[in-house]
């Protein structure tokens, strides 16, 4: 595991608003902190760096681990996951009453292989909707 200074921690932070750039729950309704992810593992050679760091919440983190695809639910075919680096959110996702639509291969295969719409994950984001005053 690499080192990640303080500075770096902030930057990626700020930039993702304090918000998990797969899932888009807000930390401060999450039960753990948000943890900074390599969007390409280092296993797989991905570099400690801005453009390889997201933030994200427990889950999104654990359920991703180091995959950076799987197979989308609805071609059965191979696709990478979404990259909040290099890919914008709303090309690839939509949200429905507290769920989350895959609109693309990406965005599929990231709602299946990260869980986005497990139940207690769409309570969250419905309490992060009421605290920000949405319903």
């Amino acid at each position: 595991m690499s080192y990640i200074s303080a500075a770096l921690r902030r930057l990626v932070s700020q930039r993702a608003q304090n918000c998990c750039e797969y899932c888009q729950l807000p930390n401060n309704v999450s039960f753990y902190p948000h943890e900074l992810d390599h969007v390409i593992a280092q296993k797989h050679d991905g570099k400690t760096d801005a453009d390889n760091l997201v933030l994200a919440c427990w889950r999104c983190n654990r359920h991703k681990g180091s995959d950076l695809g799987s197979f989308d639910p609805k071609t059965n075919e191979f696709s990478f996951l979404f990259n909040p680096r290099t890919q914008r959110w709303s090309e690839h996702f939509a949200h429905e009453q507290g769920t989350i639509q895959g609109l693309t291969p990406e965005g599929r295969t990231t709602v299946h292989l990260l869980q986005f719409n497990r139940p207690e994950r769409v309570a969250e984001r419905k309490l992060a909707m009421s605290m920000d005053g949405e319903q």
